[in-house]
This record gives structure tokens, sequence and C-alpha cells, in this order.
């Protein structure tokens, strides 16, 4: 699938720091040609609701979890710039999953559309409800590595290691890979 954004962070330390990450999923294409053109679509639809992504992983496959018997699914992570604070962000967000139809039925269900709040610059701990950063995001190689892909330098603000060493140690979706 054709890349429609920078492939990887450039500022260094103070752009790694002020990192808006947001992790997109999906395994079942809805009313979309495949999962590839609906996460594509999802991705321009970030724009309008005020995240402008400045750096874009490329896909990654891995089984589905914990029941690799359903589809499998096809994740990305995007950095973004935004003027909206983290609630609004995961607001945000909501809207899109409810645009694409996103059922939030049984928990880990296939679905057409999940968007991940990963971390909101160096904000760490429970912020009205929002657990920041991500709770689980640090053990699922299907995050870890596509922000390992476009800022491996990136530092977890609460385990202070880097989304490369992460990638590496994750335990969940160690299948995962770029297509």
């Amino acid at each position: 699938m054709e890349r429609r954004c920078p492939i990887a962070l450039e500022g260094g330390q103070e752009a790694l720091d002020r990192a808006v990450v947001i992790a997109l999923g999906s395994n079942l294409k809805g009313v979309w040609a495949s999962t590839e053109a609906l996460l594509a679509a999802a991705m321009a639809r970030l724009r309008p609701e005020g995240l402008d992504v400045i750096a874009c992983s490329s896909w990654w496959r891995s089984a589905a979890w914990p029941d690799p018997d359903e589809p499998p699914y096809l994740n990305g992570v995007a950095v973004v710039e935004t003027t909206l604070d983290a609630h609004e962000t995961l607001q945000a967000l909501g809207r899109i999953e409810e645009a694409f139809g996103r059922d939030r039925g049984e928990r880990n269900a296939p679905r057409t559309l999940d968007l991940d709040l990963i971390a909101y610059g160096r904000l760490a701990g429970d912020l009205n409800g929002l657990i920041l950063p991500h709770p689980r995001a640090a053990e699922r190689r299907f995050v870890m590595g596509p922000l390992a892909e476009i800022a491996p330098e990136w530092t977890h603000p609460v385990l202070g290691l880097t989304a490369a060493a992460l990638a590496d140690r994750a335990t969940v979706g160690r299948d995962a890979r770029p297509v």
C-alpha cells in the first residue's frame, strides 16, 4: 500500500518528547475493499479531527489475539501534532471509530477499526480516567514494532525504555511483521 506520510519522525529528542502516538488496527474490512483500504481511510480522517499526521509506520500483520482463529490483524502507528488535549484526542479517535462501524461489544473481538491513544507527550498517570501511556502498549509488538520503525528512540514515559527495546521485549503479537 502506498505510504502517504513521512516514514520517520524528525526533530530529535524534543519531537519525541511531545509525540502524540496513535495505534491503528483492523481485522474486519467492513465496506472497504480490504483492511489496508480501511486503515488508509481511517488515517485520512485524522486531520479533519484536528490530528495532523507527521509520521506513520508501514502496516504490520499479526495473528488475532487472544484467538488466532479469528481473521489476522493489520496494525500501524501514527505520530500526530494537535492542539487538542489528551481527553479531546481520545474523543476524536472515538468519533472516527464510530464512523467506521466500530462495535464495542465483547472485549478483544474482531473489529473494523481500533484506534488507541498510546502516548500524549510525556504525560503519565491517571488523568481523570485516561491512563497514559496506554497501559498495555509496551507489551504489544504490533504497537511497539511499528513505533520503533518510525521513532526507534521514542522513550516510554514510565518504563524509560525505547520503542526499539520494547519491540524486542514484547510478549503479545510476537508474530507481527511489516507487510
